[in-house]
Formats: C-alpha cells, structure tokens, sequence
C-alpha cells in the first residue's frame, strides 16, 4: 500500500454531535502503521490523545472495519473492537462498514452507525461516521499530497 509508514494530518469537515466541537479542534492525525497482505493498521491521534487505531482486515471477499482503542498502557479500553464489514465487494474506493451484531450488542446505540473510508488516491482520505436513527454524522477529511509527523512541531 502506498500510504504505509506515512502519516497525514487531517481536520473534522463535519460534526453532528456537541462534543465534536472540541474534537475538532485538536490536532487530527492519521499514521498508516503496518500493512501486510490482510491488515492496515492507522493510529488516529486527536490531539495528544493516541488511543485509537483503525484495523482494516481482508475478509475472503471484504474489508473489515474494527476500532481498537487502548489505554496509554496498552491494554483494551473496555470499548474495543467495534466496527463491521464492508457492504461492497473489494476494490471500490469508497467502502461503507455498517455496524455488525458484536458492535449492536455492546453499543446498542450505534446499532445503526455505517462507517465509510475513502480514498482518492493521492489526493484525500475520509473517515466519517453516520447514524441514520440519530441523523448523526460526523467525517474528518485527510490530505494526502502534504506528509507531517506524528509529533506536533512549532506552527503546525
């Protein structure tokens, strides 16, 4: 994958959700960390906050989606592994996750959330989030033609 070993600052293009003012106003910023032929693995830091890894795992014919969220520590936050697999086949550049029935079961709010990637190569990566019964959304928007670092610098 050409996105692996680099990482990418984003910002929140849209946010439904109150607390999402102050998510958006952190640094949002995305590590394509691992990649073998059946996972990605993208940290995602908002601010200096970096519990969160995206897991994107090959299915025999689908992608998966699952968030892995960790405490400083390293072991699992006891919200983990929430996400679903793709509703379209491999290779769309567009790829809708609905939530699956461990993630209805755990968080039954998001029974109903959908989880879309996008990828216009060499240009952008989107992550968003919708939850039709709460007309929630949410989406952070990536730019993938200017690489940054992990780490804050001075005037970033």
């Amino acid at each position: 994958m050409p996105l692996c070993g680099r990482t990418f600052e984003g910002r929140m293009t849209e946010g439904t959700d109150p607390s999402d003012a102050s998510f958006g106003s952190q640094r949002l910023v995305m590590h394509v960390q691992s990649c073998t032929a059946t996972e990605i693995r993208i940290p995602f830091d908002v601010g200096d906050d970096r519990s969160r890894t995206w897991v994107l795992t090959r299915t025999a014919d689908r992608l998966r989606l699952k968030h892995d969220h960790r405490h400083a520590d390293g072991t699992p936050d006891e919200i983990t592994q929430y996400g679903g697999d793709a509703i379209e086949p491999l290779g769309e550049l567009t790829i809708d996750f609905p939530a699956d029935a461990f993630t209805a079961t755990m968080l039954p709010r998001a029974a109903t959330n959908i989880w879309t990637i996008g990828i216009e190569p060499g240009r952008a990566f989107t992550y968003a989030l919708r939850r039709e019964a709460e007309d929630r959304r949410f989406r952070v928007d990536f730019d993938l033609t200017r690489e940054t670092s992990r780490m804050a610098t001075p005037g970033s």
